[in-house]
């Protein structure tokens, strides 16, 4: 099975012409501003497994419940897929919703003010693109997009139109992380120096082939041409595969395993932790070690980024043990924040370093773990609070409220996408957030720390810092005055 180059510079040339020709008119036609007086109209595109379970499945409660919202229409090129989503709203809601093979097609008939897209990773860009410059407001599953170029251009289109988009990583929407964003920048942890974090899973079939095949997944069924994505240069026309359309995750073309399905988790919310977001240095590593079963991707793999600001970032995971998994935590010069693994955090605990490292008395920071909780209570539906969270965006006409922005999505993208991409061609990847561009590292970063360090230089910190030098000064021993080259014979520490 081949895969398309990564930088898929076809993307980039059929899917703005696309956009260009077929949005133009639509948005046109439409009000770029929300009518705040009207329910808003609601399509999905893609209710398979999560478009179905979480999006129409969230949304029809919401709406249920009177939450401003009609669920108009549904597209999917699965027959099946798209017939069981149109049943299930017109039994829980009482509408019977268009359907659709096509997303354009639903985008030019149906007026839409806002789409649900849970179609496979190597779709993300064009169909969320290709909304927002027909002026309709997105929530994209994650990843964001699949590729580094289509999360660049993804995020310009944002800026331009002013919609309102929601990436799908609900962890965002815990109270948790802002709690700790403050935190950090207040110094409580000092210098902050690293996150780790982990998503550690098994299973006796292979991940990703829990999703099942049937006999109904056929040709005459399932418009395989669209799936691929041919036409727009996603993929290469293959031939018919059930395990390639339901388990599309475990081939390169379509998804990137761990990489896309997992790893974007984590980093999301250590990205929204911290207020890092581009990497400026990734390097990933791992291989398919165990499940032989027809896969492309790795069944254990470790990315680390490195940011400009100081910080390490590792994210580490194998398919094929879940019982041991390392913690994930923020590291800094006095001390760390543990969370628990898995994803839904209402607490964590503040793990200080030793006073005689600290300087604060324990009287001040007792020196002990101690548990610290939001003032908020974590939502005790994630999915729901995550959509209801993008439509309240969408009613205030206030991209900046949603709790997963495309630019922290596209951030998140990156680090991933240069991770795999890494694996697969064993460089290392430095990105330039300034440029947008990728290029092949070297040994630059090295010595520019190098460099800093020689001059004494002052510690960079997170986007946000404001406690000074809290954390970030070392002290500096009375014999350290001996220090330094003897010049000419010369002991620098003579008077």
């Amino acid at each position: 099975m081949s895969s398309p180059q990564p930088t898929r510079r076809s993307f980039m040339k059929v899917s703005t012409a696309a956009a260009t020709v077929g949005s133009i008119a639509l948005a046109s036609r439409r009000s770029l501003a929300s009518n705040l007086n009207s329910r808003l109209r609601v399509g999905f595109v893609g209710v398979g497994g999560r478009g179905f379970g979480a999006h129409v499945g969230s949304l029809s409660k919401i709406a249920a419940d009177d939450g401003q919202v009609d669920l108009v229409a549904v597209c999917d090129v699965y027959d099946e897929n798209r017939q069981r989503a149109a049943k299930f709203i017109k039994e829980k809601n009482g509408n019977d919703p268009a359907q659709y093979i096509d997303f354009r097609e639903m985008y030019a008939k149906e007026n839409l003010d806002a789409v649900c897209i849970g179609t496979p990773d190597h779709w993300h860009a064009v169909q969320a693109i290709e909304a927002m410059q027909a002026g309709i407001h997105v929530y994209c599953e994650k990843p964001m997009v699949k590729q580094v170029e289509e999360a660049i251009e993804l995020v310009k289109v944002w800026k331009q139109t002013g919609r309102v988009m929601q990436v799908g990583v609900q962890s965002t929407s815990l109270p948790l992380w802002n709690k700790v964003h403050s935190m950090l920048n207040a110094g409580y942890l000092g210098k902050v120096l690293m996150y780790q974090t982990e998503y550690f899973r098994n299973s006796d079939i292979g991940q990703w082939r829990y999703y099942k095949l049937t006999p109904q997944m056929t040709p005459k069924s399932i418009d395989w041409k669209r799936f691929l994505g041919v036409e727009e240069g996603l993929s290469a026309e293959i031939p018919f595969d059930r395990a390639v359309f339901a388990q599309w995750r475990r081939f390169w073309p379509f998804g990137s395993g761990m990489f896309t399905d997992l790893f974007v988790h984590r980093t999301t919310t250590m990205m929204k932790a911290t207020g890092l977001r581009y990497p400026a240095r990734v390097t990933g590593s791992g291989g398919i070690y165990l499940e032989y079963d027809g896969r492309q991707v790795p069944d254990v793999s470790t990315v680390v980024a490195e940011f400009k600001e100081g910080v390490q970032g590792l994210v580490t995971a194998t398919m094929a043990s879940s019982e041991t998994p390392v913690k994930q935590l923020i590291r800094g010069h006095h001390g760390s924040f543990v969370f628990g693994n898995k994803a839904n955090f209402d607490e964590f605990t503040f793990v200080p370093e030793r006073p005689q490292v600290t300087h604060v008395s324990p009287r001040e920071v007792p020196y002990e773990p101690r548990v610290i909780r939001p003032e908020q209570d974590k939502p005790s539906n994630l999915n729901r609070a995550h959509f209801e969270n993008w439509l309240e965006a969408i009613q205030a006409n206030a991209p900046q409220l949603c709790n997963n922005q495309p630019d922290l999505g596209a951030a998140a993208v990156v680090l991933v996408n240069l991770g795999a991409r890494s694996y697969r061609q064993g460089k290392i990847y430095r990105f330039d957030d300034q440029t947008m561009s990728v290029s092949e590292a070297d040994g630059s970063w090295a010595k520019g720390w190098e460099q800093r360090s020689a001059k004494r230089g002052e510690a960079a910190h997170i986007p946000g810092w404001h406690a000074g030098d809290k954390g970030s000064k070392l002290v500096e021993p009375d014999y350290q005055n001996l220090e330094g080259p003897w010049i000419g014979g010369r002991d620098p520490a003579s008077p």
